[in-house]
């Protein structure tokens, strides 16, 4: 194995373990009274805390937080964007539909990839890109009129935020991941005391939270590692493996039972990711 596969496998295996440690976060926001800004303002103390300890125990504080450059703020800005759309959503929709509709980011993180830089489109990835652009469809529809819809759309926007993360990272490789990752935290805590009432929260639910900080931010970093290694289209693509596990958790934890039209969009989200990562390893 050449050192150019070595670095594939490696972005695979970091994008899978966000994925895994992702898919746990409707527990952790479904598993609380405590309203969403609240979920934001405690979730990135710890998250920003435990990053902190991290680049520490590293020695790449300066790296991560003095050097991370214009492309290290864009993905801080742009990441909390995402994790303020994120955490509503997933309040006003179903862990399922959140974790099909960040299925849609293989197509906006491979257009923005050949848009921005190049990055070669193969026939297969296009493909899974539509696969899986007809399933979110499906979703909408099933979830058009409801109260889901609000959820549905903020999970969008979530998708889209770690779309345009994943192209800065494949456009500016060197880009830290712990930095931006702390920082997009600490920007949301003054809307978090503007916009919730964190300290009404009880300390029982800060406990879950601060669980929720340490896998948020062992997710992010993950995440920002793996997609320097591979294009953005495959590391969106493998990041929906969370998919299957998310809506299992919210049927185990929350009895949540998704429409018909979230089993049949989700049915294609998952075709496409299998048939593109089986054709890209056969190749």
């Amino acid at each position: 194995m050449n050192r150019h596969d070595n670095t594939h496998l490696t972005g695979v295996v970091l994008i899978v373990v966000s994925a895994i440690v992702f898919s746990t976060a409707g527990i952790f926001t479904k598993g609380v009274e405590a309203g969403a800004w609240e979920i934001i303002f405690w979730r990135g103390i710890f998250a920003a805390g435990f990053t902190f300890v991290y680049v520490i125990w590293r020695g790449t504080f300066r790296r991560e937080f003095m050097a991370m450059g214009k492309s290290g703020l864009s993905v801080a800005i742009v990441g909390a964007s995402g994790i303020a759309a994120f955490i509503p959503a997933l309040k006003l929709t179903t862990m399922a539909n959140v974790a099909l509709i960040y299925a849609s980011a293989p197509l906006l993180a491979a257009v923005l990839a050949w848009l921005w830089i190049g990055e070669r489109l193969s026939g297969k990835l296009v493909a899974g890109c539509v696969t899986t652009f007809i399933g979110v469809a499906v979703i909408f529809q099933g979830s058009a009129g409801s109260i889901n819809l609000q959820g549905d759309l903020l999970a969008l926007w979530m998708t889209c935020a770690l779309a345009i993360m994943m192209a800065i990272y494949r456009r500016y490789p060197d880009t830290p991941a712990a930095g931006p990752a702390a920082l997009s935290s600490l920007v949301l805590l003054p809307p978090g005391l503007v916009l919730g009432i964190p300290f009404s929260v009880l300390w029982q639910e800060v406990v879950i939270l601060i669980a929720f900080g340490l896998v948020f931010a062992i997710a992010s970093v993950t995440l920002a590692e793996g997609a320097k290694c591979i294009p953005a289209g495959e590391t969106a693509l493998l990041s929906v493996l969370e998919t299957p596990l998310a809506p299992l958790f919210g049927w185990l934890f929350f009895a949540e039972i998704p429409p018909a039209a979230t089993f049949i969009g989700g049915s294609l989200i998952l075709l496409a990711v299998i048939v593109t990562q089986v054709s890209r390893r056969s190749a």
